[in-house]
């Protein structure tokens, strides 16, 4: 099923909400790379043929809606934390502060928001509406999820590193990214508090060991 205006319509039945954002991240499962996150407001009018999850959008679709999303909605954000945000902080602060800056970079400030997934990683001020599958279920939260993955993977496309693919992964652990860590080691761009270091036992002197006060780390399996 295609995403509707349902959510937003029922949070601006509320009188003191007058603006609703729809906020998605990309980049949380990757081992390279930033945390990416989009928030838009839009006027509630038709969105753009095709459009839904990031996800279920093709490679070759994506491009294009993403230029026609970025015309039609009232307003997008961005908002990004580095992989040395997240080795410092750990994900769940790394992502509240990339989504606070996407927020706090829209033309106007949002009421509520709708956020996909299950975890407020948000937090006051802004009042939070959790949807699971969000992005397939709110029209501006399927904007923002098509918008941050364009953004981010053509981040990734710029950095270099082609032997690691991360044109074509994104900084995600696909075989050719896998293989050629193994060999030849983490770049600048890795996250290297992560557990991928643990299965590699030539760069395992590498891994940086946070601060467990700092927040929730992201455990991922190398394989």
């Amino acid at each position: 099923m295609a995403p509707t205006y349902e959510i937003e319509h029922l949070l601006l039945a509320q009188p003191s909400i007058r603006t609703v954002a729809g906020v998605d991240e990309v980049g949380r499962g990757a081992w390279a790379g930033p945390v990416t996150v989009c928030a838009v407001v839009t006027d509630l009018s038709e969105p753009p043929a095709g459009l839904t999850d990031s996800k279920q959008v093709s490679a070759a679709r994506r491009g294009p809606l993403a230029a026609e999303l970025d015309g039609w909605a009232a307003g997008v954000g961005f908002g990004e934390a580095t992989h040395t945000e997240i080795d410092t902080l750990g994900m769940t602060e790394a992502l509240r502060r990339a989504a606070r800056r996407a927020l706090e970079s829209l033309p106007v400030r949002p009421d509520a928001v709708i956020l996909d997934g299950k975890h407020d990683y948000i937090g006051p001020p802004w009042p939070v509406r959790l949807e699971v599958r969000g992005d397939a279920a709110s029209i501006s939260v399927a904007a923002a999820s098509v918008l941050a993955k364009v953004r981010r993977d053509a981040y990734m496309a710029t950095i270099g590193c082609h032997a690691y693919g991360f044109a074509e992964n994104a900084g995600y652990p696909s075989p050719i990214h896998q293989e050629t860590l193994a060999e030849l080691g983490p770049t600048a761009h890795h996250r290297l508090s992560w557990s991928y270091l643990d299965d590699l036992p030539k760069w395992r002197h590498l891994k940086r060991h946070r601060d467990p006060l700092a927040g929730e780390g992201q455990a991922t399996l190398f394989g």
